[in-house]
């Protein structure tokens, strides 16, 4: 059996994997990287590209029909899911090559495809037939769709978000069961695409949403424009002549519906159980995980690191490239393991309205003993989101009692990719309240919006300048 020694193994080449590797390479040249399936982000493949490609030809066929709003009338356009598939995978294609291209970079030596399991706690059998021993193992594996075993039975006609973007045309029904991320994002552009869509949520949560009021907001808005059931228990799905019958409880009355297909974004599970992480002595908690230290990467006390969604912790690919960072270079510098500060927390949801997530959640502030205040404002009535017919929406701010610390925020609305990144960097750089509303706005711009919440969110911190009788948002910069 061949035997490769290495200072530094990372088992997985996605965006955790990768960025651990360049990671690593500051401290040892000795890396292999072990990849199983094939090299590249799930990103570029089947996540954030391919679907923001479909979602901008959603919003392309949308706004045609929003022309008329503004008094423009739009004749003969329709809907060509051939060439809506082609564009998709075309620039997912262009997205994949640049990943590959850096990968095809990397030295021959540096890079191994095959199947790794630990036979120790730092030797790993590839393939069954080539063992890896290994000083530092970084573990980057992914995740996977967590689908329930009886849906299986659907055959081809089950789907998961991979297989969208192997379409070669658009189907003409769909059924989307969850509605987190995925679900929202997908149902909601085959919707404006033109396809016959339901989606099927539990407990009407939407997306990463923890705030009671936006969530609300956002059921009221989704609603509006979809069919949702959003607190449904879809019972059994079963091959149908049509394609897929979903029979689902909803309201206390049984239902059936006929689709095409089934796409189940009904979330993901790490891939940690294909390793035999317990071979390599690493105890698992009730979930299969490996306690971890979240500031270092490093798996209990030992030469072990995790990065990327494979923990649970950070299923974005920015927080995958910040994992992996941390982990390869703790896993390149060790024994030296030392504490990298993370970024300040940050999610987007491209539906339209977007959704973001900023810093602290309002949940976690509530489960909490931090003493909070919140402001908000709605953006029905908003100047600049009036103007561009994106008036919906709302923004709710949080701050700490007795500072003013800017906490974080929780929203559904125009703009919120931008107007998330904007209150993360006040997150990060620790401003208060006071000093963003110091800051300048311009007018008319959907950041208003923002003032307007910080104004309020102040008011009732009971900190700054006292509010003019009779004015809500007036003051300087107004």
């Amino acid at each position: 059996m061949e035997t490769r020694k290495v200072d530094v193994a990372i088992i997985g080449a996605g965006t955790a994997g990768m960025s651990a590797y360049r990671a690593a390479l500051e401290h040892t040249d000795s890396v292999l990287v072990i990849e199983a399936a094939q090299y590249g982000t799930t990103c570029a493949r089947v996540g954030c590209m391919p679907s923001k490609l479909l979602i901008a030809a959603a919003e392309i066929n949308h706004q045609l029909g929003e022309a008329a709003r503004f008094g423009i009338d739009v004749a003969g356009s329709r809907v060509d899911g051939a060439r809506v598939m082609q564009r998709v995978k075309a620039e997912r294609d262009r997205f994949v090559g640049f990943v590959e291209a850096a990968v095809e970079e990397w030295p021959a030596e540096h890079k191994l495809m095959g199947k790794a399991v630990f036979t120790g706690p730092n030797e790993l059998l590839v393939d069954g037939k080539i063992r890896v021993q290994a000083a530092r193992v970084v573990v980057a594996v992914g995740s996977r769709p967590a689908i329930p075993a009886p849906w299986y039975e659907l055959g081809d006609r089950l789907l998961i978000n991979d297989d969208v973007f192997s379409w070669d045309t658009l189907p003409e029904s769909i059924a989307v069961v969850g509605t987190g991320v995925i679900g929202l994002e997908l149902s909601q552009a085959l919707s404006r695409l033109g396809v016959r869509t339901q989606l099927f949520g539990v407990g009407n949560r939407f997306g990463p949403i923890s705030d009671p009021l936006v969530n609300a907001e956002a059921k009221k808005i989704f609603e509006a424009e979809l069919n949702v059931a959003a607190d449904a228990r879809v019972e059994s799905v079963a091959r149908s002549e049509a394609g897929v019958s979903v029979t689902y409880t909803q309201g206390g009355e049984a239902k059936t519906a006929e689709f095409a297909c089934l796409l189940a974004a009904t979330g993901r599970r790490s891939n940690i159980d294909t390793l035999a992480l317990t071979q390599a002595g690493i105890e698992l908690d009730k979930f299969g995980l490996p306690h971890f230290n979240h500031a270092t990467g490093q798996i209990a006390d030992t030469s072990l690191f995790i990065a990327g969604d494979v923990s649970n912790a950070h299923p974005l690919l920015h927080e995958a490239a910040d994992d992996g960072r941390i982990a390869g270079g703790n896993a390149g510098a060790f024994p030296q393991v030392r504490v990298r500060p993370r970024r300040a927390p940050l999610s987007v949801v491209f539906t339209d309205p977007q959704i973001a997530l900023v810093g602290a959640r309002y949940g976690d502030l509530e489960n909490s003993d931090t003493a909070f205040a919140v402001g908000q404002v709605s953006f029905e009535d908003q100047g600049r989101s009036r103007v561009i017919g994106k008036n919906k929406g709302l923004l709710r701010v949080y701050a700490e009692q007795g500072t003013g610390l800017f906490l974080g925020a929780e929203m559904i609305g125009p703009a919120a990719e931008h107007l998330g990144h904007l209150l993360s960097w006040a997150v990060q750089h620790r401003l208060t309240v006071q000093q963003m509303l110091d800051s300048p706005f311009y007018h008319p711009v959907i950041e208003e919006g923002v003032r307007t919440a910080l104004r309020q969110l102040n008011r009732e911190l009971r900190m700054g300048p006292p509010p003019i009788e009779g004015c809500l948002d007036c003051g300087p910069g107004a």
